[in-house]
């Protein structure tokens, strides 16, 4: 079997979360009568010290319910031009919801406090009205970089202020946490709703949860249902998502720490132009040319290593826990050996 570093999305449940998804109890969801979605949407809501979550099937599910939610047809949304809601969403801002996109350039995906009251756009009838700003943490095409609680704070102010909603799109904030340290409740307290993926490095097989006061929540179960989000005994998804965060949040730190010590690796490699900073468990690094993402791709799958591209010289490498540390010894030996056949 490859050593697959496409994504953290290609995880697989542990025979314990599988066990636990066995016993789960269910009932039809579209009704709130299924008990283990009910217990998996209040754990959630008490994480983040929210009143209220919502199961879905996908993080861009839950983040555009979120911008649905909180948007009206020709406001616009604000964030960094490297984010997933602009960048992997298919446009769904604008199909969904009829608000416009104002993009700011910061470094590795984040931005500040500054550039944000910068962008907010004045009340002329000829100009879309600023209304949502969108966090990304981790962000994914910046590497895997983090915002900690100071970077937070003052773009919590000034949306405060100038009564902007401010939106986390978490899809791996827990792998940003156990680097930080810093709780959950402190980070939810930020924001007026926030996205957490349980099926990245946390091993659920699926489904993402949008948390946030209850009636946001109860106007975003509708914006749900009309997108085709309603489930019915999702009860056994959901026990996989209790069963991740009560069992594998902490164990993200071995993922970041294998991500940085290949990281390191590569940043020694001749055939590597550079590395983004390593964060947590994503790495993206661009090849010297004349070599290409594409050919140096399938020279690692030859070898049993799969990767994505993520630009004509770029490639990233996402460590989850179906990665073992044997496994990432020999992608190491592989990118070292790989060095005599490029150089």
């Amino acid at each position: 079997m490859p050593i697959n570093l496409v994504s953290d999305t290609v995880t697989r449940p542990t025979p314990a979360m599988l066990e636990h998804m066995l016993r789960a109890p269910v009932g039809d969801d579209v009704f709130g009568e299924d008990p283990s979605v009910n217990a998996l949407q209040e754990q959630a809501a008490a994480l983040f010290g929210h009143e209220a979550a919502l199961f879905c099937p996908s993080g861009t599910m839950t983040n555009q319910i979120a911008i649905k939610t909180h948007t009206r047809p020709l406001d616009e949304l604000i964030c960094d031009e490297y984010s997933h809601v602009y960048q992997y969403e298919t446009g769904g801002y604008s199909f969904n919801s009829g608000v416009a996109v104002n993009l700011i350039r910061g470094q590795h995906g984040k931005i500040t406090a500054d550039q944000v009251a910068a962008a907010i756009k004045p009340l002329y009838d000829w100009l879309p009205k600023s209304r949502l700003v969108v966090l990304e943490n981790t962000c994914n095409k910046g590497g895997g970089s983090y915002y900690t609680l100071p970077e937070i704070e003052p773009i919590r102010q000034l949306c405060r202020e100038r009564g902007l909603a401010l939106h986390l799109d978490g899809a791996r904030l827990f792998n940003a946490l156990v680097e930080t340290g810093e709780r959950t409740e402190a980070v939810g307290a930020q924001f007026d709703s926030i996205s957490i993926c349980l099926s990245k490095g946390l091993g659920a097989p699926v489904g993402s949860l949008l948390i946030g006061p209850r009636d946001f929540i109860a106007e975003a179960r509708r914006f749900r249902k009309v997108m085709g989000g309603g489930m019915r005994q999702a009860g056994i998804l959901a026990a996989a998502g209790s069963y991740a965060l009560q069992h594998h949040i902490d164990r993200l730190r071995v993922d970041n720490d294998r991500a940085r010590t290949v990281g390191k690796l590569l940043a020694e490699l001749p055939y590597v132009a550079t590395v983004r900073p390593v964060r947590s468990n994503i790495v993206i690094f661009d090849l010297v040319a004349p070599h290409t993402a594409t050919s140096f791709i399938e020279r690692l799958a030859e070898r049993g290593v799969l990767a994505s591209p993520f630009g004509p010289q770029t490639v990233r490498l996402v460590f989850h826990l179906d990665i073992s540390e044997a496994m990432q010894q020999k992608v190491m030996e592989i990118l070292e050996n790989m060095e005599l056949e490029t150089a």
